[in-house]
């Protein structure tokens, strides 16, 4: 590399090109555009920076070059560029050369990005009539040309910058798009806490059926690695209902370099696309997911004939689709050795009704293994506390364990965050499974049904802090002097104030 390059440059020049769409088009819409043009931006870079280094090589061999190009990650057709669209920039039709840009890429790479353009169109009157829409756009091609988002990997080398700047950006749109970023994210210290209470193994297979932008997925991901030296054994399933949101985990998936994925699009509880067969769901290693908080409509219609038999210990309330994931998620796992992290309101811990009987017959057939209570706040759209719901086929005995995290957080003003401390302290309070005081309690299968199967947290763990007695006997003495030092006062006062003629 000839210069040395600030992740926090790449940052501030991402969220810079921000600029041109604010006070035109809602955050909640723009971040598409944004983070598509970093996606053609970066393939951009990368694909020139190889071609370059081929021709310097080889440049007297044409075909050669052709060759060698076939073997990259990706294709790049050559008037879909970034360099392309940008020569052109101020020619009329910038919203149209870069759709058609986009579906050439999507195309000739149609094995890892099929549909991911589908519901991104930069040829749109959102963006204003012809000519607003061309300057716009014109705007958002230079920002995208600055000498900070040269992306070439000769200048960055191999460190995940490009990665980084990427969730950088989604962790920001999510920061501004109030209750629709529940959406998309999951905080990347709930999502690092997550991965590691689930600690996947080299070789595991890793789903995520409500996986948003694949952040968690990412952060399983990195377990492994960072656990088994480098490794990328593993492979990485997801879901997602809404479809920009599916292409935003695509994307995100290439950018990381995770390369062995499967991301599906579709409703996962009406229509679960990861399967064995037709009729038999696929089995993982690990679950994990950060599910919409009590969703409505969530298909509990049909959830009586359903083929897979999901719903065979209840059926949840048809306004409150929380358990229709945990059971989803529960019935994905792989027999005797799977196990999965849910995060779930805390209504799921003690609901009664449907949900009781569902709850009980969890805690009966032994899959509960942990409840671990999180601070409010922590999640983007909702300001309640949430709580992290484990399960585990291959589990030793029939307590359940409780940790009430609750308390340790850094505050902020819109969002509470984890620290590496908390993260640490629960991490190493469920690997240990022992009673600490006031944070977590083993409780026995006896004394969980002895409480109707409720799991609500502070049933067994008592954060009480005992107030220190007051001793009357010492107060009253106390208010004694403060009286006799009061009455003395007064007389010096009085004395100071004849002397300067104030006194009667």
């Amino acid at each position: 590399m000839n210069e040395r390059v600030e992740q926090t440059k790449i940052n501030q020049a991402v969220w810079g090109a921000c600029d041109s769409f604010r006070g035109v088009v809602d955050p909640s819409i723009y971040k598409d555009y944004v983070l598509t043009m970093l996606f053609l931006k970066y393939i951009s870079d990368v694909w020139q920076d190889h071609y370059d280094q081929y021709e310097k090589k080889h440049g007297d061999h044409p075909e050669l070059i052709e060759e060698l190009l076939k073997s990259e990650r990706f294709v790049l057709p050559k008037d879909a560029s970034f360099y392309a669209l940008h020569e052109k920039r101020f020619e009329a039709g910038n919203g149209e050369r870069i759709d058609k840009a986009l579906h050439a890429i999507e195309e000739a790479n149609i094995h890892k990005l099929r549909d991911v353009f589908q519901d991104i169109t930069f040829n749109s009157t959102r963006l204003g009539d012809e000519a607003q829409k061309n300057d716009i756009l014109r705007h958002v091609l230079e920002d995208f040309n600055r000498p900070e988002l040269n992306l070439r990997p000769s200048r960055i080398g191999k460190l995940d910058i490009i990665g980084n700047a990427y969730e950088f950006l989604i962790k920001n749109f999510a920061a501004t798009s109030g209750k629709k970023a529940g959406e998309f994210y999951t905080p990347p210290e709930v999502s690092e806490l997550i991965a590691e209470l689930v600690s996947p193994d080299e070789g595991a297979e890793i789903c995520d059926p409500a996986c948003g932008s694949g952040s968690l997925l990412m952060k399983c991901g990195r377990q492994v690695q960072a656990k088994f030296n480098g490794s990328r054994k593993y492979a990485l399933y997801g879901q997602e209902a809404i479809g920009s949101t599916w292409a935003l985990a695509k994307m995100n998936m290439f950018l990381h370099g995770e390369d062995n994925h499967r991301i599906e699009w579709g409703d996962t509880i009406r229509n679960p696309k990861l399967l064995d067969t037709e009729d038999t769901l696929k089995h993982f290693d690990v679950v994990v997911a950060n599910p919409p908080f009590s969703l409505e409509k969530w298909g509990q219609e049909k959830a009586q004939t359903d083929k897979f038999g999901r719903f065979r210990r209840g059926v949840p309330p048809k306004t409150k689709g929380d358990y229709a994931f945990v059971l989803h998620m529960v019935e994905t796992l792989k027999p005797k050795k799977g196990r999965m992290a849910v995060v779930v309101p805390h209504g799921v811990l003690f609901r009664g009704a449907a949900e009781g009987k569902i709850r009980q017959r969890l805690l009966e057939e032994n899959l509960v293994d942990a409840v671990i209570g999180l601070p409010e706040k922590l999640f983007y759209g909702t300001g309640i506390p949430a709580a992290i719901l484990l399960v585990r086929r291959d589990k030793k005995d029939k307590s359940v364990l409780f940790i009430d995290a609750s308390r340790d957080f850094h505050p902020g003003k819109n969002q509470n965050q984890l620290t590496e401390a908390s993260i640490a302290k629960v991490v190493e309070a469920y690997g240990a499974r022992k009673p600490i005081d006031k944070y977590a309690h083993l409780a026995t299968f006896d004394e969980i049904k002895a409480n109707d199967f409720n799991l609500n947290i502070p049933r067994y763990v008592d954060t009480f802090e005992q107030e220190e007695e007051i001793d009357l006997r010492a107060v009253l003495a106390e208010r004694a002097v403060l009286k006799a030092e009061l009455i003395e006062l007064e007389a010096k006062m009085d004395g100071y104030l004849k002397e300067l003629g104030y006194g009667s």
